[in-house]
């Protein structure tokens, strides 16, 4: 690691602050580590209590009873602990030990942690599921270790990273960091209605210790980075550390205890469910080449850019164009593009995919030139990918910044987008929405905004690209694989015909 550079002059735990050029220990919102801080424990000996032996020499001496020291079979190692030369790495070693300890006796789950040098993690998942890191301070990893990051998020590994206690500078430097592992992604704070807070515990609020505010009740505080789906990456704003530490009050940045350690478990089960997902999924998925598809009066739509989460899959558009192409003949053109909504080649596209997650707000002047591409006779086709609440908020509040006067509307149950070419009537529904519903089938819920006599937008606020990718997430509230494709491809003729 380079965060640790040569100026420095303390490096003892037990010291207020460690002093080296850029540590970040003079910037507002800085806390430094305990005090008193510990090295890791050393694992538990169980002891077998009960197991009897006969001594030596042999009868009529009496069997007698001892307990003797075991070494029991080891849980699945499910977290991590990276550490690189930043000296107080390892400044709140009981964190993720009580955390798990907790988990074991919450949710009878058993899992162990270790402990590995940065240049040690492997790219493959399988050998670490779950990379933590922590510090209170500046820090930025090297080219090869986010290297190294970037292959294992991708293969569906989970990194966390923590500001020791809330330390503004190591929150900065996480958000920099996971900003250059994965540069095209996007990170964004995760809306309460994320899975992340509802995995297991329901938190759409937690108890937090402020600093000098004191305590509060909040919405969680976690940014994170989303690869088709899934949180890959995750910065926690208020440290953990509060699992096992007792926190200093007018000083830490973190949950109360009880609530870091639910937020904790919410997010082993997240991504325990979600890695397991993408094992069973990953080979599932199989792109198209276009290269023999004929390109003339072919149909084509191309996914807006915005500042936010923008792209949620891969595949979904080029598996759900093929599907078109199978059933209507249409030639469709794979290969879309993805333009920004300022651009000016916005206008030679005539249907247009947005998407998202999380809550996002256009610029003035993207307003202006979406607004113009729908009243020149563009359509726009956009859907809350998973359902998730944020992007549906955010969506309606543009829609109603566009067309003052104007709101989206339910598609009436006639209409020709629920008749051809497919006959839509109930739809099989993912498994989070039939818990939800408690049905496992429910009507389309199409809505649409009619603007100067004709439809300008198709909004689907229930997920579609897990559909399309027939590999709906765990967590998604959205159509199952054919019911999705089948509304989808309804979806393209429409906006070809209207």
């Amino acid at each position: 690691m380079h965060g640790l550079r040569r100026g420095l002059v303390v490096a003892s735990l037990g010291l207020a602050s460690i002093l080296y050029a850029g540590d970040g220990s003079d910037v507002p919102g800085f806390v430094p580590p305990p005090k008193d801080s510990k090295q890791l424990p050393p694992p538990p000996a169980n002891m077998s209590g009960g197991e009897t032996f006969v001594p030596f020499p042999p009868p009529p001496a009496t069997p007698m009873s001892r307990s003797e020291k075991k070494n029991p079979p080891r849980p699945p190692t499910i977290f991590t602990w990276a550490i690189g030369n930043q000296p107080d790495a390892l400044a709140t070693p009981r964190t993720l030990g009580n955390l798990l300890k907790v988990m074991k006796r919450d949710t009878n789950t058993d899992y162990a942690s270790e402990v590995k040098g940065l240049d040690e993690i492997s790219p493959d998942p399988d050998a670490n599921p779950i990379v933590y890191f922590t510090t209170h301070y500046n820090f930025e990893f090297s080219p090869k270790q986010r290297e190294t990051l970037r292959e294992f998020m991708l293969k569906g590994g989970t990194l966390i990273l923590n500001p020791g206690r809330g330390s503004k500078p190591a929150y900065d430097s996480a958000i920099r960091e996971l900003g250059l592992i994965i540069p095209q992604g996007s990170i964004q704070q995760l809306s309460p209605d994320n899975p992340i807070f509802h995995s297991y515990y329901d938190l759409d609020k937690i108890d937090a210790f402020l600093g000098e505010q004191g305590r509060k009740t909040i919405e969680p505080r976690v940014s994170g980075l989303t690869i088709d789906c899934r949180v890959a990456g995750i910065v926690l704003r208020l440290g953990i550390d509060s699992c096992a530490e007792d926190v200093r009050d007018g000083i830490d940045m973190v949950p109360v205890p009880e609530d870091a350690q639910r937020l904790g478990i919410n997010i082993l089960s997240y991504s325990s469910a979600m890695r397991a997902w993408r094992e069973s999924v990953k080979n599932k998925v199989i792109l198209h080449d276009s290269s023999n598809v004929s390109r003339a009066g072919s149909l084509s739509i191309a996914q807006l850019k915005y500042n936010g989460e923008w792209k949620t899959r891969h595949a979904a558009l080029p598996i759900l164009l093929s599907q078109f192409n199978q059933v209507s003949g249409t030639p469709v053109k794979y290969n879309y593009e993805e333009i920004g909504i300022t651009d000016k080649k916005l206008f030679d596209n005539p249907v247009v995919f947005m998407t998202g997650h999380e809550q996002f707000s256009l610029s003035p002047e993207e307003r202006k030139n979406l607004r113009d591409y729908l009243d020149s006779g563009g359509m726009l086709i956009a859907e809350a990918c998973c359902g998730r609440k944020g992007f549906d908020f955010s969506f309606r509040r543009e829609i109603n910044n566009l067309f003052p006067g104007e709101s989206l509307e339910a598609v009436a149950s006639d209409s020709a987008l629920y008749r051809m070419p497919n006959r839509i009537g109930q739809m099989k529904v993912t498994s989070a929405l039939e818990n939800q519903l408690k049905s496992p089938i429910a009507g389309p819920r199409l809505m649409r905004l009619n603007h100067d006599g004709k439809d300008a937008v198709i909004y689907s606020p229930l997920g579609l690209q897990g559909g399309w990718e027939l590999s709906p997430s765990p967590f998604a509230h959205g159509y199952s694989d054919s019911d999705a494709l089948k509304l989808g491809v309804n979806i393209l003729l429409y906006s070809a015909t209207r």
